[in-house]
Parts: structure tokens; C-alpha cells; sequence
């Protein structure tokens, strides 16, 4: 054979064995890669290739799919009340992708999840029948959130005790997912609109806008005060003044029922009235690291996954802070920050007996046919505080709902126990206030713990607080629960 001619054979050859290489190569080891690749188009239709799965609140769905008659996505997910369940569903968009339970369970409900598969599916390389996901959402109870939210800006979390179940997850404002389902130009359009005001109306401020939680921190602070042995009576005298200075400081702290009113009162009393001096005087004593501490076993500087991550969290500030900083953490001020579902959290383990059950919006996560894929029906549990310290607060929180600034909270015939609070906002105060407020009940062997922020509302700044604004919607989302 000529020399040109073999060498040209081989070099062919070799060509041909490194091709085949590539493709084996791609095909064994990339090809898996390549097909999850977000910018493969072909994924994004399968996945709109079928009707969905659903989301399903108390035994029916709050989602489903409608076909599109398009050539690329054969259904579009649809919505029903979705202004009203965003905050739980977030949303799954052919142009935008998915978030919150649509994106946690993207793949469940898009039917690629490999757990869904048949032993068929598996053969034919078929996309498997979709799943659903079952919340712990209650009806009546996230409704009525809504309802009494109308007017305000704001955001409420109730949560069952005794289960960790989240009952309810409202936001106002919110958005309407099923504008922004399709692919279309009016889709494109409602999401620059939602964007123009820096995508507020789709945070979501209940799980994941930490803020001041003021007063209604000091049951953290009392719960420390009483676990470290700093208080041992909830009726005895504190000898604290009621004209406080801030240690390492010439500043006053006031407290709204006056320096008399909170001068040597028992701690019960400083509930009731929401003295600063006391509470602020508290955390002085025990100092930055057990005010941590007690923080922390009740959920602060932990990310919860519930199962949506709710990052950035609630926050005890862990950088070493100054003895007049640590006074103020005591009140709920400085830098401590805290979620809507953080302060219920707090709530639910005082009324729990001390025990933090951890908090889920699942129940169940389940494929077509029923069969149970995932459970979150025993979560872990945590005795975060002795049952006698959470009893002692329960007491003096009931005294907070029937002669203090929590009344508005009250359900008839039923246990309560509530705490105010109003945090200032902005430099020198120049925001109006956030009004907080965070309440239990329980009646017939039922419980509920609930938190409710107000941002923003129409009201005389000199009337906010949390008694009076967000106290009446804690009162409607408790007795929706408790009077079913």
C-alpha cells in the first residue's frame, strides 16, 4: 500500500476512535448533565407537557392545569384564590421558573422526580405520573388572616403547638401567581409590574423578612430571666426603678405607661404594662451570652426549613455588643430581628409546655396514586425551656390578654395569653412604627399560636401598637381555629 495512502488510513481511523470516544463519552457520563441543564428548552416542555400535580389544602386542591393550545407547553399551572395562598404556593411559571412549595417540589410535581416512576416509566424512559403535596394549611384559619389584613400592610404565621402544623401564611400585599404562569407578553408585562416596587408584593414577609420585634421579645427576655434563676416569683417586687438609665449611658429608656407606673414592679406587672426599664435591666444582668442562648433554643440565628427556606433569619446579634446594647436586646431592639413565624415559634413552645415542636406547612408529600413519599407528620421536638418557666409565662401572658394592652386578642370561652409590641423604625424614629403582636389560645383540646406584624397602615401614628392594630387579627385567625 502507498505510504501516503496508510498514513492517511490510520490518521482517518484514529479520527473515527476519537469520535466515538466523545460520543461515548457525552453519552455515558454528560448525558444525564446536559439533560438537567437549565437552558435545555426540551425540560422545560416536558415539564408543561402534561397537567401538573397539585397543592392541596384541607383535602382540595388550590392549584391545577389548563391547556394552553400552544405549540411548546401543552398546560399552564392555574391558580385558585392565588392572591390569597401565595405565600404557601409561590408560583410556577413557564417563563420565570418556580418558587416557594412550586419550586421546593418542582420535580414531584412536574412528574421527574424518580421516586414517582413505575417500573414501565423506568423501561420506556417515560415521564411518571405527577405527585401531589399535601399542606397542614388550615381554610377558615388562613382566610380569616386575610380577611382582618385588608386595609393594612402586614403578615400573620399561626401555628398548632402541640404538632408544629403551620395553619396559616399570610402576606398583604401578595400577587396572583396565574398572571405570571404562561409565556406570554401579558405575563412578561404583570412581572415588570410586580419588579417596579423591588418585588415586594412577591416577599415573603411572614417566613423571610426578619424585623424589630420590640416587645413582644420580652418573652424571650423573661424566659431567660427565669431560666437562669434571675426571677423566681412572677408576682415579687424586681426593685427595679421605673426611672431607668441605660447602663454605660446617660439615656433614659421611658416606658409608655409612664416611670411610676414601672417603678419596682413584679415582672407580671411588666408584661402587663410592657415596662422597658425592667426587661431592659434583665438582659443587663444576664448578659449577651445567656440572652443568646435562651434566643437561640427557640429558633433565632437558625435557618428553618419548613420546608421552604426562610434565610435570612431571625437574628440575636452574636458579634460582642456593648453592655447599653445588650439592655436593649432585652426589649426587643438594637439589632434583634425577628419573622412573623419566628415569634410564633416563641409562642407555641411558652404555650407547648416548653416544648418547640419544629414548624411545617407539609403534611405529606404523596405520588398519583396516594402512596405516601414523604411524612411530616412526626417532627422532631425540643424541650427548650422547663415546663415550670413556660407555665410562669403562660400566667403572666394571660394577665397581658384580660387586664393589659391585649384585649382586642380575647376569644370567648377560650384560654388566652397574648404580648404587645410596638418597634421604632428608621433614623431617630423617622419611619412610623412596626406594631407587633403575639398571642396563644387554646379551647376544648384545641390550640393555636399566633404572630401578626403590621408594616404600614392608615392609622395616626400616635395610635399604632400592636394592641390595637395587629391584636384583632391575631383574635380572628385564634377563633377560627378554636371555635371550629
Amino acid at each position: 500500500m502507498n505510504k501516503t495512502i496508510r498514513r492517511a488510513s490510520v490518521f482517518c481511523l484514529l479520527l473515527v476512535l476519537a469520535l466515538l470516544v466523545r460520543v461515548t463519552w457525552v453519552q455515558a457520563y454528560q448525558g444525564q448533565a446536559l439533560a438537567d441543564d437549565k437552558n435545555n428548552r426540551r425540560n422545560l416542555i416536558g415539564q408543561y407537557e402534561n397537567p401538573l400535580g397539585n397543592i392541596i389544602v384541607g383535602g382540595e386542591a388550590i392549584t391545577g392545569s389548563t391547556q394552553t393550545g400552544g405549540r411548546d407547553f401543552g398546560y399552564k399551572r392555574t391558580y385558585t384564590d392565588g392572591a390569597l395562598y401565595a405565600p404557601i404556593t409561590g408560583y410556577s411559571s413557564q417563563a420565570f421558573g418556580s418558587s416557594m412549595l412550586e419550586g421546593v417540589y418542582k420535580n414531584i410535581l412536574n412528574g421527574s422526580d424518580n421516586r414517582l416512576k413505575t417500573i414501565m416509566d423506568t423501561l420506556t424512559n417515560k415521564r411518571a405520573a405527577p405527585g401531589n403535596v399535601l399542606t397542614t394549611i388550615d381554610k377558615e384559619v388562613q382566610k380569616a388572616g386575610w380577611d382582618a389584613l385588608q386595609g393594612m400592610q402586614g403578615s400573620a404565621v399561626a401555628i398548632d403547638p402541640s404538632t408544629g402544623e403551620i395553619l396559616a401564611v399570610v402576606n398583604n400585599p401578595t400577587f396572583d401567581p396565574g398572571t405570571i404562569a404562561g409565556a406570554g407578553d401579558a405575563e412578561q408585562q404583570a412581572w415588570d409590574a410586580l419588579n417596579a416596587d423591588q418585588g415586594k408584593r412577591m416577599e415573603n414577609t411572614a417566613l423571610r423578612k426578619p424585623q424589630a420585634p420590640g416587645s413582644t421579645f420580652k418573652l424571650v427576655t423573661l424566659a431567660a430571666a427565669i431560666e437562669n434563676g434571675l426571677v423566681n416569683n412572677i408576682d415579687t417586687p424586681t426593685g427595679i426603678s421605673g426611672d431607668y438609665t441605660i447602663p454605660g449611658t446617660r439615656t433614659k429608656l421611658p416606658s409608655e405607661a409612664g416611670n411610676e407606673a414601672c417603678n419596682n414592679v413584679s415582672p407580671r406587672t411588666a408584661l402587663k404594662l410592657s415596662c422597658n426599664n425592667v426587661f431592659a435591666e434583665l438582659a443587663h444582668k444576664l448578659g449577651q451570652d445567656q440572652m443568646r442562648a435562651m434566643a437561640e433554643k427557640l429558633g433565632f440565628n437558625v435557618v428553618q426549613k419548613v420546608p421552604v427556606w426562610t434565610n435570612p433569619t431571625s437574628k440575636y446579634p452574636e458579634k460582642k455588643m456593648s453592655v447599653d446594647q445588650v439592655a436593649q436586646t432585652g426589649i426587643g431592639q438594637f439589632d434583634v430581628q425577628a419573622t412573623p413565624l419566628q415569634m410564633a415559634m416563641v409562642t407555641a413552645a411558652i404555650e407547648n409546655g416548653g416544648k418547640l415542636v419544629s414548624p411545617h406547612e407539609v403534611s405529606e408529600v404523596t405520588d398519583a396514586n396516594g402512596n405516601v413519599l414523604e411524612s411530616f407528620k412526626d417532627p422532631k421536638s425540643q424541650q427548650v425551656m422547663k415546663e415550670k418557666t413556660a407555665s410562669m409565662i403562660r400566667d403572666a401572658m394571660i394577665t397581658v390578654a384580660t387586664e393589659g394592652g391585649g384585649k382586642n386578642a380575647l376569644v370567648q370561652g377560650a384560654e388566652v395569653g397574648a404580648k404587645t409590641g410596638t418597634a421604632q423604625r428608621g433614623v431617630n424614629n423617622s419611619l412610623s412604627p412596626l406594631a407587633w403582636f403575639t398571642s396563644y389560645g387554646k379551647l376544648n383540646g384545641k390550640q393555636i399560636a399566633v404572630a401578626v406584624v403590621i408594616d404600614r397602615s392608615d392609622t395616626d401614628r400616635s395610635e399604632i401598637g400592636g394592641g390595637k392594630l395587629a391584636a384583632p387579627v391575631a383574635q380572628k385567625m385564634m377563633q377560627a381555629w378554636l371555635k371550629k
